[in-house]
């Protein structure tokens, strides 16, 4: 876990998965995600989607698991196995993870253009929130703008995510989108500006993870652009 290169964390999962010793399954998927970590970082994101589902089929640490599955199929451009596992990692997560898992699998869906899908597990997502829930009902908001629905509560929503410590994160894309749809063009701006600054500089893997976010964001400053 303290390898500070790709290859080096490769080489120490497989040394240890290629003990001769006994390991437990708790250890063994733990080597496995240190391998699938070398090999998401290296861009080898099918390999990694390989080793993910290897891992799963331990049936331990399974939610986080699947996580980093759906995070390695999305990445390599296989929509329908991410979504399968953000489904099976709120299926089998604890309670106090499900709402993330939903989140997570709503705004996979929601990218894709899936509005009404991710409309559906965005409402089951607040319904399990015990925190962030503001970053959730925001998500919801932009799902149904995204549908040509009303949201009549919206400036009460946008009021409670910008409040929240999310807001200054991830509240950054999905306030900078609300904004857009109201035809908000400098608030706009401001937050999308804020987000891209964010993430952009940040980890090679978080930027993959939200590379779909990112595309939508330099899409929507384009446009503002234009205008």
């Amino acid at each position: 876990m303290a390898a500070r290169t790709p290859a080096s964390r490769a080489r120490h999962a497989k040394l240890g998965l290629a003990t001769p010793a006994a390991i437990d399954r708790t250890t063994q998927a733990m080597l496995l995600r240190q391998l699938y970590v070398s090999l998401f970082d290296s861009s080898r994101f099918s390999e990694a989607l390989d080793i993910a589902e290897q891992a799963v089929q331990l049936g331990v640490l399974s939610d986080a698991l699947h996580q980093d599955a759906a995070r390695a199929a999305l990445a390599a451009g296989r929509l329908e196995p991410s979504l399968e596992h953000l489904r099976m990692a709120a299926r089998v997560g604890p309670a106090s993870r499900r709402a993330f898992h939903l989140w997570s699998l709503g705004g996979t869906l929601f990218l894709a253009a899936r509005y009404s899908e991710a409309a559906a597990i965005l409402h089951r997502a607040i319904r399990w929130a015990t925190h962030d829930r503001s970053l959730y009902r925001a998500h919801l908001a932009l799902a149904r703008i995204a549908m040509g629905e009303r949201v009549d509560n919206l400036q009460e929503i946008v009021d409670s995510l910008r409040e929240s410590a999310t807001g200054r994160g991830y509240g950054q894309f999905l306030l900078g989108h609300i904004a857009y749809a109201a035809n908000e063009w400098a608030t706009a701006r401001k937050y999308l500006e804020a987000f891209l600054l964010n993430i952009e500089p940040g980890p090679f893997a978080r930027r993959v993870s939200l590379a779909g976010e990112l595309k939508m964001t330099r899409a929507t400053l384009a446009k503002i652009s234009n205008n």
